[in-house]
């Protein structure tokens, strides 16, 4: 295999990989999907090296060896797109070093992303639907849907516009906290605590917390404490937005 070959598989290889991470793939997912998809490729090994940020990748094939980095940035988790390259995997195994066939195919994957009149409405709906279930009254439950919808609607303007994480995260804890203080207008619900708290619960960064102690139980210890501190600052600036907007409001007692 002549060295451009070479370069061009670990091209190959080093993209999906940057994806999976990106994506919200586990550590040891990334590794698996990688290292068959350059051996189906014609590489001897691969050896790759994750950080939360990037990764360092070398394709071996002989006595020849190709290493290159890639930044990862931050997407939002879409398992449609991780499962797609589970399909380009096996794709790339049944037929052998059809480079041309890969690249095509890496090429064609799409987000597959729910339409904003399904995703905005349903998770206001989850949203109202906790609430109900520890004890919010009707008023509470409209309160809470109606939060947690615009909410939504902000943290996806937001993210579209490819602001920070930490910023959308904070700024839409703090209009939904803001939303939510409808219930204290006039005694409207008597249920307010129920409904400050149900409005957030879009901005539980819970996979990532699931990816992080997946990552430090498989042995991927840097991995696993930089996606904890990832999740943990997320959920930080949320508390951040919150305390700024019940500050803003003088909410006491709550």
């Amino acid at each position: 295999m002549s060295r451009e070959e070479q370069t061009r598989i670990t091209s190959i290889v080093i993209r999906v990989a940057s994806m999976l991470l990106e994506y919200g793939a586990e550590s040891r997912l990334i590794e698996q999907l990688s290292s068959r998809l350059g051996r189906a490729m014609g590489c001897t090994s691969i050896e790759i090296s994750l950080i939360p940020s990037a990764i360092v990748l070398t394709t071996l094939i002989g006595d020849s060896s190709v290493t290159t980095t890639r930044r990862a940035y931050d997407q939002p988790i879409n398992m449609s797109i991780v499962h797609q390259i589970v399909s380009i995997c096996i794709l790339a195994e049944q037929n052998s070093r059809d480079i041309v066939l890969i690249e095509r195919k890496i090429g064609d994957i799409h987000a597959n992303p729910y339409p904003k009149w399904v995703l905005i409405p349903v998770i206001g709906l989850s949203c109202a639907a906790f609430s109900h279930l520890h004890g919010a009254d009707w008023a509470g439950f409209w309160i809470t849907f109606l939060a947690s919808a615009v909410g939504m609607s902000v943290r996806m303007e937001l993210s579209s516009r490819k602001y920070s994480m930490l910023i959308v995260f904070a700024f839409t804890a703090f209009v939904c906290t803001l939303i939510a203080s409808l219930s204290l207008y006039h005694g409207l619900s008597q249920t307010e605590s129920i409904v400050f708290s149900s409005s957030v619960l879009l901005l539980v960064p819970g996979f990532p917390y699931i990816n992080a102690m997946l990552d430090a139980f498989k042995g991927y210890i840097s991995m696993g404490w930089g996606r904890w501190a990832q999740a943990t600052l997320l959920t930080l600036m949320t508390s951040l937005g919150i305390m700024l907007a019940i500050g803003l409001l003088g909410v006491k007692g709550w």
